[in-house]
C-alpha cells in the first residue's frame, strides 16, 4: 500500500557530519591542515608552567573521564539542582595572544584559550590550549546537534567574516595583527571569549564532554570541514536554512498553550527594539570617532596659530589649548571603544541569542508536525483496517493490525516528545530571562562607571587649562 511508507518530515535537517568531503572546495587551501605550523605556534604560545607540553593527536585519550551526558530529562534537572545548591565552583576562561599562522589563503588565526577552575570534573586547576576559529564553530555544531532537539537554548558562535579574514590572510605576517586588521582580530577575540563564557554559564553545556575536551585537551582537534564557506556541505546548509525559513513562515502551528504565544510575541518585540537600540549605539560610536577627528583638527589648528602668535602669554595659552585638545581627542576615542565593547557587542550577542531562542521554539514546532503527521497516518491505517474488516479480507488483517499498533506507538511517542520539549523550553526561558536581566544590569553599571570616569577626566583637563587662559595679559 502506498500509505505504508512514511513520508519524510517537512524540511528535515541535513546530516552534514556524514557528508562526503568536497574535493571541489574553491577555498580548500584556506582550511587545509597545517600541522607543522600549528605545532610551531602552539609551542610558542604555550611556554609556561600552566600549559602542559603539546601531545600528538595520535596519543590515546583513554585517560579522559566521560561524564554521562544524555538527553534524559532527569540528568539536566539534577545538574540544574547542583547549580542552584552550590555556588563555590568557578570557571574562568580567557582568550589571549591571537597569532597568524601561515601565509596567503592558507593562513588562519590561532588563539590561546586559558582556563582556571576548581570544578572536580577537570583534571587540572589551570590549563591552556591553542584553538583556531573553525574549532569554535565545530564545537557549536556538536552542541547544537546534541541539545537543540531537546529544547536547549544553545549560545550562537560568532559569525564568519569572509572580508575581514581575507584581509588578514593577504596581509604580511607583521601587518596581520598590527595594522587595519587589528580591530577585526580584537573584536573576534572578544566575541570568541564571550561565546565560551556564555556556554560555560549553562549548567548542562559546561559538563558536556566535547566542551571539556575543547578547553583542556592539548591536541589539535579534528578539522571541522562543515564550517568551510564554499563547499558542498556549506551549500547544503544554505539550502537547509532556506527551507527552514520557508517552513517557519508558511507553517502556522495551532497553539494550545497561551504561554508560548505570549513568550514568542515578547521575543519578537524584544528583538525589534534591540535592533533599533543596536543601530543607535553603532551610530553613537561613529559620531564619537568623528568628534575625535574634529578635535584633532582643532588641536592642530591651535598649535599652528600658537607658532604664528607674537603675544607670549596668548601664544602659550594656544599651545596649552592644543595639548588639551589632543588629550580630549584620545579620551573621545577611548569612550567610543568603551561604547562599542560594552554596549554594542552585548546587544549584538543578545540578538544572536534571541535567534537561538527562535530555533528552540522551531524545534518544538517540528515535533508538533511529526506528532500531527503520526496522527494523520494512524487515522489512515485505522480506516484501511476497517475497510478490510468490512470486506472480510482476513489475509491482510494481521498486517493492518500491526500497522495500527505501530502508528499508535508513534503517536504516543510524538506526544511525549512534544510535552518534554515544551517543559524544557519553559525551563530554558526562565534561565534565559534571569541571565538577560543580570547581563543588562552589569552592562549599565559598567557603562555608567566608565562614562563617569571619562567625564571626570575631561573636567580635569579643562580645569588644568583654565589658569593658563586666565593668565593671558
Amino acid at each position: 500500500m502506498a500509505d505504508s511508507v512514511e513520508p519524510p518530515p517537512l524540511f528535515e535537517n541535513v546530516d552534514f557530519e556524514n557528508a562526503e568531503k568536497d574535493d571541489d572546495d574553491l577555498f580548500v587551501s584556506a582550511h587545509q591542515d597545517a600541522t607543522p605550523q600549528f605545532d610551531e605556534i602552539s609551542q610558542e604560545l604555550t611556554n609556561g608552567d600552566s600549559c602542559p607540553p603539546k601531545r600528538k593527536i595520535t596519543d590515546p585519550k583513554s585517560e579522559m573521564e566521560n561524564i554521562p551526558i544524555s538527553n534524559d530529562s532527569s540528568l539536566p534537572t539534577s545538574m540544574e539542582q547542583v547549580e542552584a545548591e552550590g555556588g563555590d565552583e568557578f570557571l574562568e576562561i580567557s582568550i589571549t595572544e591571537p597569532q597568524k599562522v601561515g601565509e596567503g589563503m592558507g593562513a588562519y588565526m590561532a588563539y590561546r584559550v586559558t582556563t582556571r577552575t576548581n570544578m572536580p570534573i577537570f583534571k587540572k586547576r589551570e590549563f591552556c590550549v591553542i584553538r583556531r576559529f573553525s574549532d569554535f564553530l565545530g564545537l557549536h555544531d556538536k552542541l547544537t546537534e546534541k541539545y537543540l532537539k531537546v529544547g536547549r537554548i544553545i549560545p550562537p558562535a560568532p559569525e564568519k567574516s569572509v572580508i575581514g579574514m581575507t584581509k588578514i590572510k593577504m596581509s604580511s605576517q607583521t601587518e596581520g595583527t598590527t595594522s587595519n586588521g587589528n580591530d577585526f582580530v580584537e573584536r573576534r577575540r572578544a566575541s570568541l571569549e564571550r561565546y565560551l563564557k556564555r556556554t560555560a554559564q549553562h549548567p548542562v553545556l559546561v559538563l558536556d564532554p566535547d566542551f571539556r575536551e575543547f578547553l583542556e585537551s592539548d591536541i589539535e582537534l579534528p578539522k571541522a570541514t562543515s564550517t568551510s564557506a564554499l563547499s558542498s556541505a556549506g551549500v547544503m546548509r544554505l539550502f537547509n536554512k532556506v527551507g527552514e525559513t520557508v517552513n517557519k513562515i508558511t507553517y502556522k502551528m495551532d497553539e494550545t498553550d497561551p504561554w508560548f504565544e505570549e513568550k514568542l510575541a515578547h521575543v519578537e518585540g524584544l528583538e525589534t527594539q534591540l535592533r533599533k537600540l543596536h543601530a543607535s549605539v553603532e551610530a553613537m560610536v561613529s559620531y564619537r570617532k568623528e568628534l575625535a577627528n574634529l578635535t584633532n583638527g582643532v588641536s592642530r589648528s591651535a598649535a599652528m596659530l600658537s607658532a604664528c602668535e607674537d603675544h607670549n602669554s596668548l601664544s602659550r595659552a594656544l599651545s596649552q589649548l592644543a595639548d588639551t585638545e589632543e588629550k580630549v581627542e584620545a579620551l573621545h576615542l577611548e569612550q567610543a571603544n568603551t561604547d562599542f565593547f560594552i554596549l554594542c557587542e552585548l546587544l549584538k550577542d543578545y540578538l544572536g541569542l534571541l535567534g537561538a531562542v527562535r530555533d528552540a521554539f522551531h524545534e518544538r514546532t517540528k515535533l508538533f508536525q511529526h506528532w500531527q503527521h503520526s496522527q494523520q497516518m494512524l487515522a489512515k491505517k485505522r480506516e484501511a483496517k476497517a475497510k478490510l474488516e468490512l470486506t472480510s479480507r482476513t489475509d491482510k488483517l494481521d498486517q493492518a493490525n500491526a500497522e495500527v499498533i505501530e502508528w499508535e506507538a508513534k503517536v504516543e511517542r510524538g506526544q511525549e516528545n512534544f510535552d518534554k520539549i515544551s517543559q524544557m523550553i519553559k525551563k530554558e526561558m526562565d534561565r534565559f530571562e534571569k541571565c538577560r536581566i543580570h547581563d543588562f544590569k552589569m552592562m549599565f553599571i559598567k557603562y555608567l562607571e566608565n562614562h563617569l570616569d571619562h567625564q571626570a577626566q575631561l573636567v580635569k583637563y579643562w580645569e588644568a587649562f583654565l589658569p593658563e587662559a586666565k593668565s593671558i595679559a
